[in-house]
């Protein structure tokens, strides 16, 4: 067959050559031997990278084009699609890894006959570490095991309901094969035909071997992806590509964040509610029956069979795929990884399981659940959800699931715990003593982003266990207040969220199951048992109304007042008026090229070397003058030789960080306290050269407002700032020092005045609260 160049899109061709996608436009105008479009459509067209390749490199715009980047354009390029593509290399990553010696030898051969004996050596792989193929079963006339597998499901049952890491728009239905024999991955995944057939269920596993006409187009991308792991491992490659695969989606997958998986893996091996009678055993079999992809599995600690169910048939085999690729342990002393596809309240995987763990992350607002076919199914042990109660059918599903004494971890939406339509099943909950705590969020936990979601800890009772009449409400919306004085609070932002600090504060009131005010309260029972049955945390847990309560009240004031005249002392003095200067002006970005400062650009990730957990300076906390809140993200997976935009960049003392996104005139000096943090991202750092420019000086000069405005581009919805085209005079180093001194005192003046907002702010909400519930008595 003839061969296919791999194509690439223009945002592709600016990752490669490390710009943006404007300047990639640029280039289209005014290069006239710019390659044209193979591809694509017109608003969106592609090209061919071997052309993007060549033009780059006669222009001087690229050196070599990174291992990594190569791989990613041909899975994107891939002529049947990027699932399909993954779906290859996973499975060839696995042969990589599980069985190097047989993949060299393949490789030694030509991209035809690798084709041909490929599928039988994957099939050995995946057969040991997913379980064999039904097919395959099937055509040696083996029997297939029941209660392990469920078919894929396609069409109308998995198109309706997004889940947690899964597809938000429908699952691509199975059709005939492409010409050629070339299956794509709907035909390889199964044919939503059979999604109710008796004799269907539980038989598939999620990756079925690909064929040999199916990899013969894949051949190049495997052996560049076989080169990637060779320098950074299996693994590390196929998390590099999937990234990729849900950055460039974002809007098609809802994604549990890393920091909440952990919190809710934790949950469930932690405190003395998971042990079983007769003393503690660890984990040793996690459900997921809504595992999207897979990172809730991904968290659990220690040596545990993984079991998934995910209803999105593409997605459920890269699912199964990365969680077989997760850890190097051999297949013999790795305990197994089980991946069904389907929807788990229609076509349950796992009929007969009773595991030792349930996590889930269920789809929300889901009113297409299966509410009128399963209206007898024998799940609904505490009631029959209504048709809006879709998260109540999941926790009915989970504690079906789970073993006598075992724990289930589900995240909720808030209105789960209080809609009327689902007050007869909360109250059986209760009563029975299967609920045993509801954690409220922080806003950014989970999306949706805005709202502070929930999570309900389960256990199913029965046999020696008693009805325990209490249950555990915590309340971590606030998780950071202590620091609310300094400005260092961290809830209510995906970006800011301090993970750390929610996990303490979950975990400890978990284990403690104590009353501490304004964080968690162990409430009766018989005290929920109203006609509202409302279990929402905030309904039962007042704030207090400042810091340390009625009595933090007066330290408050104190510290009011001793900003008030602080703020006062630094009030500047009367401005001394002359006329407009017209100094020579120079660039940031001339600057730049000149050596006198250095220009980096924020990527928010974390240290490579590993050495310790530095905080994020996000765009947030230079707006809100407060100190570095956010966690770093994982370092870019698959990166081989790490390149500079890769890198985080680690802030020093007097570097200036200036916001690109949002059209304010904002730039911060970093001080002694903030330095070594990560510089987060949407945020520009320029590093002055001490000798040639004083950091104030730069620091003022650029908040001038006409300053931004000329440097500014304006989009429909937003502005964004060039830090390079941001002007500055040429002045010698004395007089910088002179303007830098003002430009210091002014930034101390305006910390002042937001710490005297925040701390009046306090005050007043204090006495409000102090006034209403009578701490406090008018005077």
């Amino acid at each position: 067959m003839p061969e296919q160049a791999t194509e690439v899109t223009a945002a592709g061709i600016a990752r490669l050559a490390g710009v943006g996608r404007a300047a990639v436009s640029n280039w289209r105008r005014r290069h006239a031997d710019f390659p044209k479009p193979v591809g694509g459509t017109e608003t969106s067209p592609s090209f061919a990278l071997p052309d993007v390749e060549r033009w780059l490199r006669d222009q001087g715009k690229l050196a070599e084009v990174p291992l990594r980047e190569r791989v990613w354009q041909q899975v994107t390029g891939h002529p049947e699609g990027a699932v399909t593509a993954l779906i290859h290399t996973g499975c060839a990553l696995l042969l990589v890894r599980d069985r190097p010696t047989a993949w060299l030898e393949l490789t030694a051969v030509s991209d035809e006959r690798m084709a041909a004996v490929l599928p039988h050596a994957m099939e050995e792989v995946l057969g040991a570490r997913l379980g064999p193929d039904a097919e395959v079963r099937a055509r040696s006339g083996d029997p297939v095991p029941p209660g392990r597998a469920a078919p894929p499901m396609g069409g109308a049952a998995a198109a309706g309901r997004p889940s947690a890491d899964r597809p938000a728009v429908g699952s691509p239905v199975a059709g005939p094969p492409a010409p050629g024999g070339v299956r794509k991955a709907a035909d390889v995944l199964g044919d939503a035909s059979a999604v109710h057939s008796p004799s269907a269920v539980h038989t598939t596993r999620a990756v079925p071997t690909p064929s040999t006409d199916a990899l013969l187009p894949s051949v190049p991308l495997l052996r560049a992806a076989a080169e990637l792991a060779a320098g950074i491992g299996a693994g590390q490659t196929f998390e590099f590509l999937f990234g990729r695969k849900l950055d460039a989606n974002p809007r098609q997958y809802t994604l549990t964040p890393r920091g909440l998986a952990e919190l809710m893996a934790a949950l469930a091996e932690t405190g003395k509610d998971t042990d079983p009678p007769g003393g503690r055993r660890p984990v040793r079999s996690v459900l997921d029956p809504a595992a999207g992809t897979g990172t809730l599995l991904r968290a659990v600690a220690g040596p545990a069979e993984l079991l998934a169910q995910e209803a999105d048939p593409a997605l459920a085999a890269l699912t199964a795929l990365r969680l077989a690729l997760h850890g190097d342990g051999s297949p013999r002393n790795t305990p197994a990884r089980t991946v069904r596809g389907g929807d788990a309240l229609r076509a349950d995987a796992f009929p007969r399981l009773a595991a030792d763990t349930v996590l889930c992350h269920p789809p929300f607002n889901d009113r297409n659940w299966g509410h009128d076919e399963l209206a007898y199914d024998p799940r609904w042990e505490y009631g029959f959800p209504a048709r809006t109660e879709s998260e109540l059918a999941w926790v009915q599903h989970a504690l079906a699931r789970l073993r006598t004494g075992g724990t289930a971890v589900l995240l909720m939406p808030p209105a789960a715990a209080s809609r009327r339509s689902g007050r007869r099943i909360r109250a059986d909950l209760l009563r029975r003593g299967a609920l045993r705590a509801v954690i409220a969020l922080p806003a950014g936990a989970a999306p949706p982003y805005g709202i502070p979601l929930h999570l309900w800890v389960l256990r199913k009772p029965g046999g020696e266990l008693r009805p325990v009449p209490e249950l555990l409400l915590v309340d971590t919306t606030d998780p950071a207040e202590p620091g609310a004085a300094t400005g260092t609070q961290t809830s209510g932002g995906r970006d800011r969220l301090d993970w750390p600090a929610v996990h303490a504060a979950v975990l400890d009131a978990w284990r403690d199951r104590a009353d501490h005010p304004g964080v968690s309260r162990v409430v009766p029972v018989i005290e929920l048992l109203d006609d509202d049955v409302d279990l929402a945390p905030a309904r039962h847990l007042p704030r207090p109304a400042a810091r340390g309560g009625a009595a933090g009240l007066e330290d408050v004031r104190e510290r009011l007042g001793d900003t008030l005249r602080l703020t006062a002392d630094l009030t500047p003095p009367p401005a001394e008026l002359a006329a407009p200067a017209h100094w020579p002006l120079t660039t940031v970005g001339e600057l730049a090229r000149a050596g006198a400062l250095l220009l980096r650009t924020g990527t928010g990730t974390a240290p490579r070397t590993g050495a310790g957990t530095a905080s994020v300076l996000t765009e947030h906390d230079v707006l809100a003058g407060a100190a570095p809140s956010g966690t770093p993200a994982p370092a870019p997976a698959g990166s081989g030789t790490p390149t500079v935009s890769d890198d985080p960049v680690l802030l020093e003392p007097c570097d200036v960080i200036v916001p690109v996104l949002g059209g304010g005139s904002v730039a911060r000096v970093v001080d002694e306290a903030t330095a070594g943090a990560v510089l987060g991202r949407n945020l520009q750092l320029l590093r002055p050269d001490p000798a040639a420019i004083d950091p104030w000086f730069l620091a003022g000069f650029l908040r001038g407002t006409a300053n931004h405005r000329q440097a500014s581009s304006y989009a429909s919805t937003a502005a964004r700032l060039d830090a390079r085209r941001l002007q500055l005079p040429r002045l010698p180093l004395a007089e910088q020092q002179r303007y830098g001194e003002q430009f210091r005192a002014l930034a101390a003046f305006e910390d002042a005045l937001r710490t005297a907002g925040r701390l009046g702010g306090q005050l007043v909400r204090g006495m409000y609260d102090g006034l209403t519930d009578g701490t406090v008595t008018p005077r």
